[in-house]
């Protein structure tokens, strides 16, 4: 069994409680507009436009058109994830569940767990079941970043062993969500209920960018939505402010919106009743 990992990061405290080990899994199934992380989207086809353009020579072509990389000359310049035309990146690995927990442990005793994301975690669920398994045996707890496009309730197996889910609700109606993804967003709904009415879900996350989606009424319904689960299991909201920041050029141009709006939406939170919100 193996998966496609973009890279692992040691220390992350951004990902989930505490310090924590994050694995991102390369491949996506949505298109979000905002994707700050573009270059986990898609798989390389060994086109061999980044070994062109590698200024450092980490990067070059073997007989037969597969890409190789030398990650001793990189000097991490990220030319080859910003030319490359098919959203994907040629520093991936390959790598078992066996070995990406060696590179987890090597952080024991200093993390609290781990926490998988992507690219969309979620296409690899046999691998993170397995993995998982490998970390809860050391006392670790496991945490899945999502977009929440594919059902967690037919993964019993996973659910056994995930601590909980940060899933992501990019847009409220469904007509808005798949303006920003081209996808519906059924399934993200389905799953919000699911996790919730099972304690699993740690975290809400939207990604605020007005001039793409009604954020108002998106977050508003939302809350709404979400709020009589609050009874069953307490959760937090994180309100993501668009950043410009790595996001494909044809997309950079939304504006960032300012802390008086991001509190103004926290305030809608508020009044359906959460008390557990972040705005980053």
């Amino acid at each position: 069994m193996k998966a496609i990992v973009n890279r692992i990061i040691p220390f992350s405290s951004v990902d989930g409680p505490g310090n924590r080990t994050a694995v991102f899994f390369q491949g996506c199934n949505i298109n979000c507009k905002y994707c700050h992380n573009p270059e986990t989207r898609g798989l390389c086809k060994e086109c061999g436009v980044c070994a062109e353009h590698c200024p450092a020579g980490a990067l070059s072509r073997e007989e037969g058109g597969k890409i190789c990389f030398d990650p001793s000359k990189c000097v991490q310049c990220d030319t080859c994830i910003h030319i490359c035309p098919h959203d994907s990146s040629p520093r991936t690995q390959e790598m078992t569940p066996e070995e990406v927990y060696q590179a987890v442990k090597k952080q024991i005793p200093f993390i609290r767990g781990i926490s998988v994301s992507g690219g969309e975690c979620m296409l690899q669920p046999e691998f993170l079941t397995e993995l998982f398994r490998l970390v809860k045996r050391d006392g670790l707890t496991t945490l899945i970043d999502s977009n929440g496009t594919i059902s967690f309730k037919d993964y019993p197996e996973l659910m056994e062993v995930t601590d909980g889910v940060m899933l992501d609700i990019k847009a409220f109606d469904c007509g808005e969500h798949r303006e920003v993804t081209g996808a519906s967003n059924d399934i993200v709904l389905a799953n919000a209920v699911y996790l919730a009415e099972t304690s699993k879900l740690y975290e809400v996350r939207a990604v605020i960018v007005p001039e793409l989606y009604d954020t108002e009424q998106s977050i508003r319904k939302m809350g709404k939505f979400l709020a009589p689960y609050l009874a069953v299991h307490d959760f937090r909201v994180k309100l993501i402010a668009f950043r410009p920041m790595g996001v494909r050029k044809e997309y950079a141009h939304y504006a960032v919106p300012d802390q008086n709006y991001l509190n103004s939406l926290a305030d809608i939170l508020k009044d359906c009743g959460f008390k557990n919100i972040v705005i980053i």
